[in-house]
Formats: C-alpha cells, sequence, structure tokens
C-alpha cells in the first residue's frame, strides 16, 4: 500500500512539474489574449524558415520542452503572415522573443540564439 501511495505521489510531482514548464505552441490571437488573461507568462517568437538564427533559437526551446525551470508558454509567430501583429508590437526582425507577464511587456531579444540570453529573457 506505501509503495502505491509513494507512486501516485511521485506521477502527481510529475503532472505538477509539467503543468508549470515550457510549452510551445502556434501563435494564434486566442491563445495569446487567453493566456494573457490568466496572468501567466507568454512569449513570442517571431520566427522564419529561412531564418538560420530563429532556427538555432528553436532548437534551444525545443531543447526545454517540458523543463520546469522554463514555466512559460512560448507561441510561435510566422513572421511572414502576422504583418499586423509585427506593426502592432513594433518587431522589425524574425528571431525577436517578447516575453510577457499578463499584458505587460518584459522583455525583448533579437537575434540572440544562446542558451543564457534567451532563458534569461524568458524568466523575467
Amino acid at each position: 500500500m506505501k509503495a502505491i501511495k509513494a507512486v501516485i505521489g511521485f506521477g502527481s510531482m510529475l503532472f505538477a512539474a509539467s503543468a508549470f514548464a515550457l510549452e510551445i505552441k502556434p501563435y494564434s490571437a486566442d491563445t495569446f489574449a487567453q493566456i494573457q488573461k490568466s496572468g501567466a507568462g507568454v512569449a513570442l517568437h517571431f520566427h522564419a524558415d529561412w531564418c538560420p538564427t530563429c532556427r538555432a533559437q528553436e532548437k534551444v526551446f525545443n531543447g526545454w520542452k517540458g523543463n520546469a525551470s522554463v514555466p512559460v508558454n512560448l507561441l510561435v509567430v510566422d513572421y511572414d503572415k502576422e504583418r499586423d501583429l509585427k506593426n502592432k508590437l513594433n518587431v522589425r526582425t524574425q528571431s525577436t522573443l517578447i516575453v510577457f507577464k499578463g499584458d505587460k511587456e518584459v522583455a525583448r531579444l533579437a537575434g540572440k540564439s544562446d542558451e543564457k540570453s534567451l532563458k534569461e529573457a524568458l524568466l523575467k
């Protein structure tokens, strides 16, 4: 019985940790608004398939999927298609990362693909 309780407790801890770990999803205005409304951390990654820096950033982000030390929602924005959003947020280049806490912008980073810079921005 103790073993079963221990397994259930461990499973619950894993579930709780994954609930507050990096999640990567495609951008949609509805998803972005919903996350902002909840007050949770959300980051927009302005990504272009043709951009080598974006691909390097993507590799770092994918390495953090499910990592509880990076408790943020990351929404991948298609840099070539989301022109209105780029204008609204004054994004001038692909590989731009903008981090929000609720509806407040707390960090912005462009052209960086090293783990340290990306993680520092995501954790602000």
